[in-house]
């Protein structure tokens, strides 16, 4: 198969991405966890372990909230862009200030190391 055709791997996806919006990040989610906390960075995602179980979307909402309530943005300004039924997601978080949501992703990343 042509590289043109092969998939990227998880692993070759950044942890973030800036745009002019906002940030775009990569989420690895553990459901059904004791408490909601962040864990720092796995395998190029952030770990994020969530309460909720991936029933009807409650762990894509709980996911959401939390991660407004983190980078201190509306929950309106937090969208999954991929990854709906998946573990592994990637977040859009729009922010006029994306210097200040890198400041609290490098925070973020470096828990759990």
């Amino acid at each position: 198969m042509p590289a043109s055709f092969q998939a990227m791997k998880r692993s070759d996806q950044p942890l973030c991405t800036v745009n002019g919006d906002g940030i775009i990040l990569s989420l690895h989610i553990q459901p059904r966890a004791s408490k909601n906390e962040v864990c720092g960075v796995h395998d190029n995602a952030l770990k994020i372990r969530l309460t909720s179980p991936p029933v009807d979307g409650a762990a894509n909402k709980l996911c959401r909230e939390f991660l407004a309530g983190i980078f201190d943005v509306p929950k309106s300004a937090v969208e999954i862009i991929a990854g709906e039924t998946s573990r592994h997601k990637r977040i859009s978080i729009c922010d006029s200030d994306t210097g200040r949501l890198a400041r609290v992703l490098d925070r973020l990343a470096s828990q759990g190391n």
